[in-house]
């Protein structure tokens, strides 16, 4: 005979917390999309790890469009020699 794997009811789970999850807070962003350019190496050094690995939206905290202004910034750098 067949096991039965949902015993549960739906939107009961076994083992929940009870306290509330805290939310990230907004980061504080003191630059704008004009200062992400590729030749802007000091500040695009601050968003890659010392192996050369672009972090990523969950650490950086940035907004997508500027996460993807950011990404094309250091890619061109790296392009241009500037960064490794």
């Amino acid at each position: 005979m067949p096991r039965k794997t949902h015993t549960e009811k739906k939107g009961e789970r076994s083992g929940t917390r009870t306290e509330t999850r805290t939310h990230r807070p907004k980061p504080k962003i003191d630059f704008t999309v004009d200062a992400l350019d590729y030749k802007n190496v000091n500040l695009l050094r601050t968003f890659v790890t010392d192996a050369g690995r672009i972090l990523p939206r969950k650490y950086t905290g940035l907004p997508a469009h500027y996460q993807r202004a950011l990404n094309r910034a250091i890619k061109r750098a790296r392009q241009m020699l500037l960064m490794k």
